[in-house]
């Protein structure tokens, strides 16, 4: 019909004027309409098409309709509503296009000239840029004027660079270059500004692929063969632009296959497979420019191997299509086509890449960034695994790639979890390949690079932040790197930079693991030619001794091996020559020791103390100087014990030490770092090592340094004795030396007595002389006159020299320094001394005080609370030494009265609600001692002790350091026996309020593993092995127990469900201790035994220890399995959703186990009364590792006591309904009859009763009942047979005909499987109910064995390792029947799971991967773009909506059948399909339901959609596509014109790259759930209605 009007107004209109005069209306410069627009556009491309009044005619018309009509209509388009602006402005860009074809270059040239100004302009420039851009876009192909198609070009790349507006950007990028991309003489200049932008200006590749997406028919030879528009003037056609030639054009794709952005990685991909497509069509010689070296260029083609390079980028392709799927169920079966590309990307003699490595880097990368981390990790694990399977030749990209992606992918924590078939404590799969990989890497790399590349690699470990773990096992990988000669001082500072990284973490085991290897490391690849002594100490240094690096560590004795193999080669100063009796590190160390003591003559003392660093620098080298001098003897055989060398070592700080108590004029500096010095020495002498006879049988080093300190300790006793007591410490920085003292005096003190030579020391009359200066001092300072700061900070002096000296006698026995005169003394002022005494923070300063102790009114509070807590110390010496009878009458009377208790427990509670949390534990251990004595008496204090103690304890759970200790003292007072029998004896208060408490701990571990673990165990301890023998203290142990057993209880069942996070912390804990002493971490670093297996461990071992023949031991056994029993039923009862691995199943798993740990401690009679109970458990629906516990414990019973086989026999008497679950429970007991009727006399009748029940069940109709049956039948009836009793008379034939009828009747399929299966199930062939009974089966082999997940395997090592609580003599840790053990779960686990499982080995081909991509290069092209309308809907005048349906990319006729359907009920104009031949296909029609003859339907081949949706634009229609992008509007906010066209996607590919830039806008549908996208039918019915839904609302506020 417009076609028809079109034609009859153009025939009957004599000239332009009259022309447009009727279209437009009004004169010229007058605004036009939308629709009068639109009209005038649709009258000019008929005139275009030819026929009307001649050329110049037609040119004149064009003419003045562009100047006068269309031109004015853009610029006043910016004063239009918003919402028909964008209508309006393709309305006129598309008369103005027909206008540019008629008038050519001329009217083109000055149109874009207008717009070019505008643009310049900016906002004052009289065109919007959206008009402007669009103008341009309309006349691009019709501009041939050199200078104004550059000035155009280079306009649209600006745009193209802005970040500011996205909007402009993506104008330029989807309409402007694309229309100056068709003009042949403009498209070299945009591919030159896209593809070789200059380096200031960069473009952004998702906007450089979106133009060249548009541009894909003109950037490849088949397409750029064809006439461009503006060819027309007689010129030669320049040459086709072949886009593969171009190496830029191949980095733009690579690097947008890895963008985050799925729709730029869709446009790239699209690239990509057009030019294979056109490579593959063409056949003929092709390659684009090499890039500088030996690698291959970075596409290329050849005639002759067509089929090989055709098969290696349709493999390339298929994988990145399946990576977006981002399933990896549909991913894995892809990933073996990988080996194939490399098998195709490598020559013959595997020596060179024929492909360019850079495009495997490419879906590596794809890989290693997707949201899927699954599908990372196997992306991870697959790079590792080529360089250990394919001999790789090398590659410079590899290396950067390593550098680069592979590191970030490997700092991911979660992928080093354990793989299926590891088990706990064993290397994470990752971590074993990542170490294989980087020594083989490393090895393949070239020399010369060697260095280069681990500096790198170095640096990028130190360059970010790194969890525990990666860091963990990337240390590891460069520890197994083949020794190597290539780091020098830069990379030896790299190493120590990534040593400071793995501080950062709180896993005190991983990071000094990693501190291990990277020292390993370190001594690997370092070239000690270009490193010096001084670079390796700094290195040294980093390393904590605490952690890693402990004397008598094997990595300590490598680091002495290396030092001493390297000796000769380590880089020295220029002409410093070594003695040839000396080697070069005692030489340097030395030296080091002199310069260390050097200091400079001040006249000023220095105020501050120095730095600790040097002092641990010089005191570690010289003990390893020492070490190597004691290695290299052994090896010579020269030993001695002169030590001259070490001796030589120490002479410098042994001549300052001699000095010390003689010569005051020592400045404070040189003594300072002296005693920094001697401190360090003593600290690194003293780190803990769990086996110190393993490498030295006697440690001469630390016998040699004891007596060279011996002569000193007199001179430092003096020293200390004057500095501490003599008020020479006056400033806040003496509060640090006082520290250092104090230190120095408790160090030496331990070194010296572990030889027992103390006796030959002073140390008694020395501490005597500390104790009655330092009292002389505070009592001299407690007058109430106003003390200024120095004085006071000799009070803090004081009072912290009384409570070091305390824990010195506290802890430290053997110096027998209890009897000491001063010691009572010091008993007796403590005692009369006020608690929680403040000091007055001074009001006034000396005119000359320095600026430091001006600022120290600001920590004053520090200093008084640490006042405060050297008081409780005190306290706390004075009350736990009240044992030995005082000579004071006084003291006698403070300790045994109740009032002066109250009044201290009263202060300690004032002490924790003054003093920060890290103070307070002195106080803790003070309430220890007086709460067990106040509880009876003042209990309501004590619960507040409780309440305070508790809340100090919570707020305390997120510093490490001070937590636990005071964890510990805490349940040592709450939990203390005396309380605990004493808060039980009344059932009062206090017993609730601790009870409250322990369940508050339990929960607590919850969050924080450990905590429950101390609570059990200092409970266990306490009651079973009571503080002293007496009898009524054992009593009131095993009251507690049961008193309090809910602890019991609930330890038992302990085992908190870990976060994923949490389980792979451990995990990894567990890898690192199993390394043992191969690691030095886990010598150095005590045991924390926080493992939450511990808790149940615990309970455990002190239930095997309960002695069922003691009364009181017999009667907790009894209550306690009662209320396990109990706790059994109650959970049977419970609604909780009971699945395989969930919580439920885990506690009762957990509770069964317990049972079975009592069962032979129960004696007959609680046996008689709970029998029932136990039976009736197995009627319950039990997963399989509890039934099998169930099973177990009825047998145990009925073989310790078979006279209950009668109530056995009952539970077969029931009805069906209520043994539907649980028959088999019972027949698999009677399946281990033979156990059961050892201890009975009369087996017979039992004999007899067993088979008629069990025949009763051969034939039921549950195939699974059928099965058990059979196998308690077959187990019975051999056993009648081994007892030689055939008196069966008519049981004998039946019971072989059934045998007989069960085989056969299994004889194939699954049924043969099945019972193949069950006969060969570990319970019936392997397991023995007597010979099996230890902790191992219970808690070990079984729950391996029954597929309950591995948190619950308890191994029997654990139970081992845990010595809190002894194992018992005479309960079965293990036993000599391995048979059991060998089992793996593989072996029977199938019998479970059913038959229907896939074999592993059967891998998919390629061929049966679902392809994500239309497979675009079958379509053939039509040139006919005549589009037939179908007008039933038109004749019928049933259509009035606007919206245009283009479901062309759809395939499935199922899908276009429903989508005809919903488009023909909301009244849709029309839809487009990719061919009418669908509307014949059964299923269309099936779905459709005759709508297709209601509805407009039109066809448009798919690669005819940019030619229409161009048209369709220029129309008025407003292109929206279904797809989510960064730009997707959501639904349900966005506002759909009248003129919309909704285009669809294909069912797996979406919205094809090429139509993308078509879109005017992206609409996504808003979604909850998992799964990624809809099915296409209902995506576009959405759309469909809520399009529809918008205009019956218009149409309803219109009327």
């Amino acid at each position: 019909m417009e076609l028809v009007l079109a034609d009859t107004l153009l025939s009957r209109c004599p000239d332009s004027a009259g022309l447009l005069g009727a279209v437009c209306g009004g004169g010229p410069g007058e605004a036009l309409s939308v629709e009068r627009t639109e009209a005038l556009r649709f009258l000019l491309q008929r005139v275009a098409g030819g026929g009307w009044r001649g050329e110049g005619e037609a040119r004149r018309l064009a003419w003045e309709a562009a100047l006068g009509r269309c031109l004015p209509v853009l610029l006043g388009s910016g004063s239009a509503p918003a919402e028909g602006r964008l209508r309006l402005v393709r309305a006129a860009c598309g008369a103005l296009r027909c206008c540019a074809s008629l008038c050519g270059p001329s009217l083109a040239e000055r149109l874009a000239r207008e717009a070019l100004e505008s643009l310049a302009a900016g906002p004052a420039g009289q065109l919007q840029t959206e008009a402007a851009v669009e103008l341009l876009a309309a006349v691009a192909p019709w501009l041939v004027e050199p200078a104004l198609l550059e000035r155009t070009v280079g306009g649209a790349l600006t745009l193209l660079q802005q970040e500011e507006d996205e909007e402009k950007t993506l104008l330029a990028a989807g309409r402007l270059l694309p229309a100056l991309g068709r003009n042949s003489a403009a498209l070299g200049r945009v591919w030159k500004g896209l593809v070789f932008p200059p380096e200031s200006a960069p473009q952004p590749v998702s906007r450089t692929l979106l133009v060249l997406s548009a541009l894909s028919e003109a950037v490849f030879p088949a397409a750029a063969q064809q006439q461009q528009p503006g060819g027309g003037n007689g010129e030669e056609v320049p040459r086709p632009l072949d886009a593969r030639l171009s190496s830029g054009f191949w980095k733009v794709v690579q690097r947008g296959l890895t963008e985050s952005d799925a729709l730029c990685r869709k446009r790239a991909r699209y690239l990509l497979k057009r030019a294979v497509d056109v490579s593959e069509k063409l056949c003929a010689e092709c390659r684009c420019s090499p890039d500088p070296g030996n690698e291959p260029c970075l596409f290329w083609w050849s005639a002759e191997k067509n089929d090989q390079l055709t098969q290696f980028w349709e493999n390339y392709i298929l994988i990145m299509e399946t990576l977006e799927g981002n399933q990896i169920h549909v991913i894995k079966p892809v990933l073996p086509k990988l080996n194939r590309l490399y098998e195709l990307a490598i020559s013959e003699q595997k020596d060179s890449w024929i492909f360019h490595p850079s495009w495997h880097m490419c879906l590596y990368k794809r890989m290693f960034e997707s949201e899927n981390k699954t599908l990372a990790k196997e992306g991870v694990i697959h790079f590792l695994e080529m360089w250990q399977t394919q001999c790789l030749p090398p590659s410079p990209g590899f290396s950067e790639f390593v550098i680069g992606p592979l590191m970030d992918a490997l700092s991911e924590s979660s992928f080093y979890s354990r793989s299926s078939g590891q088990v706990v404590g064993m290397c994470p799969l990752l971590g074993i390949k990542l170490q294989k990989f980087l020594a083989a890497f490393f090895t393949n790399v070239p020399e010369e690079e060697k260095s280069s590349f681990l500096l790198k690699f170095i640096q990028r470990m130190s360059n970010r932040h790194w969890c525990a773990i990666p860091i963990l096992f990337l240390s590891m990988a460069l520890a197994h790197i083949p020794a190597c000669r290539a780091l020098d001082m830069e990379g030896l500072l790299a190493l120590r930079d990534v040593l400071q990284c793995t501080m950062i973490t709180h896993q005190i085991l991983l990071r000094g693991a990693a501190q291990c290897y990277l020292l390993k490391a370190a001594m690997l690849l370092t070239n000690v030619e270009k490193v010096s002594l001084s670079d390796i100490a700094n290195f040294i240094v980093s390393l904590r001794p605490e952690e890693s690096l402990g004397r008598r560590t094997v990595l300590w004795e490598m680091l002495c091996d290396w030092l001493h193999a390297n000796d000769k080669h380590f880089q020295r100063p220029l002409n410093y020559g070594v003695p040839q009796d000396k080697t070069w590190l005692n030489v340097y160390v030395q030296f080091l020791v002199q310069d260390y003591l050097k200091t400079p003559i001040a006249s000023v003392e220095d105020c501050l103390m120095p730095d600790w660093f040097e002092a641990r620098l010089v005191a570690t080298m010289i003990l390893l100087a020492a070490d190597v001098e004691e290695m290299t003897k052994e090896y010579n055989g020269t030993g001695s014990t002169e030590r001259a060398e070490l001796k030589a070592l120490l002479n410098p700080l042994l001549d300052v030490l001699l000095k010390l108590g003689t010569n005051p004029y020592i400045s404070t500096l040189k003594t300072d770092k002296s005693l920094q010095l001697l401190l360090k020495l003593l600290q690194i002498c003293s780190v803990k090592c769990s086996s110190p006879q393993m490498y030295f049988c006697t440690d001469g080093v630390i016998t040699f340094l004891q007596n060279e300190f011996m002569t000193a300790s007199e001179s430092i006793l003096d020293f200390l004795l004057r500095r501490l007591s003599a008020n020479e410490l006056k400033t806040i920085s003496d509060l640090e030396r006082c520290n250092l003292y104090l230190a120095v005096l408790s160090e030496l003190l331990s070194f010296c007595s572990v030889n027992g030579w103390t006796k030959e020391m002073p140390f008694g009359g020395f501490i005597s002389s500390l104790i009655s200066a330092s009292l002389c001092n505070l009592q001299e300072m407690s007058s109430e006159k106003e003390l200024k700061l120095g004085e006071q900070i000799q009070k803090v002096v004081s009072m912290a020299s009384l409570s070091v000296v305390c824990e010195i006698i506290d802890q430290k026995p053997a110096l027998q320094l209890q009897s000491l005169p001063a010691v009572e003394t010091l008993k007796t002022v403590i005692f009369c001394s006020e608690l929680n005494h403040v000091l007055k923070k001074p009001c006034s300063m000396e005119k000359n005080s320095s600026l430091e102790e001006l600022s120290s009114h600001q920590g004053w509070g520090k200093i008084v609370a640490r006042y405060i807590h050297d008081q409780w110390v005190c306290l706390h010496f004075t009350l736990n030494n009240y044992q030995n009878p005082s000579k004071d009458e006084d003291l006698q009377q403070f300790l045994f009265d109740v009032q002066t208790h109250t009044r201290c427990l009263q202060s300690a509670l004032e002490a924790l609600t003054i003093l920060p949390s890290d103070h307070v534990l002195p106080v803790f251990h003070c309430m220890k001692m007086l709460v067990p004595k106040l509880l009876e008496s003042s209990e309501s204090l004590c619960i507040e002790a409780f309440d305070l103690a508790w809340k100090i304890i919570s707020s305390l759970s997120n510093t490490q350091l001070i937590f636990w200790p005071n964890l510990k003292v805490f349940v040592q007072f709450v939990f203390n026996p005396e309380v605990l029998a004493a808060a039980a004896k009344n059932k009062s208060k206090a017993y609730m309020k601790i009870k409250e408490i322990m369940f508050q701990m339990i929960e607590m571990s919850s969050t924080k593993t450990g905590v429950f673990n101390t609570l059990s165990s200092y409970c266990c301890q306490t009651w079973m092995f009571p503080s002293c023998d007496h009898a009524s203290a054992v009593e009131n142990a095993l009251l507690n127990a049961g008193n309090y057993s809910e602890l019991l209880v609930e330890a038992c069942l302990f085992g908190t469900v870990f976060r994923r996070d949490q389980r792979l912390n451990q995990e990894v804990c567990a890898f690192v201790e199993n390394l043992g002493s191969e690691c030095a971490a886990n010598v150095v670093i005590e045991s924390t035994k926080r493992d939450d297996h511990y808790v149940r461990i615990c309970a455990i071992k002190f239930l095997c220890l309960l002695d069922e023949t003691n009364s009181l031991h017999k009667k907790f056994i009894e209550d306690f399995f009662m209320t396990l029993l109990d706790k059994a039923e109650l959970m049977s009862k419970s609604k909780t959703r009971y699945y395989v691995n969930s919580l439920q199943h885990r506690i009762k798993n957990r509770l069964w186990q317990t049972l079975l740990v009592l069962l032979p401690k129960l004696h007959e009679d609680i046996l008689t009364r709970t029998v029932d109970r136990i039976l009736q458990a197995g009627y319950s629906s039990n997963q399989a590792s509890v039934k099998y516990l169930i099973e177990w414990t009825i047998i145990w019973i009925l073989h310790k006591f078979p006279h209950f086989l009668q109530k056995f026999w009952d539970c077969f008497t029931y009805d069906e309904d209520s043994l539907k679950t649980s028959i088999c429970t019972f027949l698999s007991v009677l399946s281990h009859l033979d156990i059961i009727l050892q201890n009975t006399s009369e087996k017979l009748p039992v004999l007899k009763k067993a088979l008629v029940v069990v025949l009763q069940w051969c034939f039921h109709h549950n195939f699974s009942v059928r099965l058990y049956a059979f196998v308690a039948l077959k187990k019975i009836w051999g056993t009648c047979k081994e007892l030689h009793m055939d008196d069966f008379e008519t049981l004998t034939p039946v019971i072989e005909s059934s045998l007989h009828q069960a085989e056969s009747m299994h004889g194939t399929g699954n049924a043969k499987k099945n019972w193949q299966r069950i006969q060969k199930h570990f319970f019936f062939e392997n397991f023995h109910p007597l010979k099996d009974y230890c902790l191992e089966t219970i808690f070990y082999t079984l729950p391996r064995l029954s597929e309950i997940a591995e948190e619950e395997w308890i191994s029997l090592n654990k139970f081992t390792t845990f010595t809190d609580i002894p194992l018992s003599a005479t309960f079965p840790c293990t036993c000599s029947h391995t048979e059991l053990l060998d089992l793996k779960p593989n072996d029977w686990s199938q019998q479970d799971i059913g038959l229907k499982s896939a074999e592993p080995d059967n891998q998919r081909q390629w061929t049966d991967v679902q392809k994500k991509i239309i497979p675009w290069k079958n379509s053939t092209l039509d040139l006919d773009l005549e589009l037939v309308f179908q007008d039933r809907a038109a004749k019928l005048g049933k259509s009035n909506s606007r919206l245009i349906v283009v479901a062309s990319l759809i395939d499935k006729p199922t899908n276009l059948g429903g989508l005809c359907r919903t488009c023909e009920i909301f009244g849709v104009s029309a839809l487009i399909v990719g061919s009418l031949h669908y509307i014949n296909d059964k299923q269309f029609q099936y779905l459709s339901v005759s709508a297709e003859q209601w509805l407009s339907l039109v066809e448009v081949k798919p690669l005819q959609l940019t030619d229409y949706l161009d048209q369709k634009k220029t129309e008025g229609y407003t292109i929206i596509g279904v797809e989510q992008t960064a730009k997707s509007c959501d639904l349900t906010e966005y506002c759909f014109p009248e003129k919309s066209l909704l285009l669809l996607g294909n069912e797996h590919e979406g919205i094809p790259a090429n139509l993308i830039q078509q879109l005017d806008v992206c609409v996504e549908i808003p979604q909850q759930g998992v799964i990624r996208s809809l099915n296409v039918h209902v995506s576009g019915a959405l759309l469909i209605w809520e399009y529809t839904r918008q205009q019956i609302i218009r149409q309803k506020i219109q009327r």
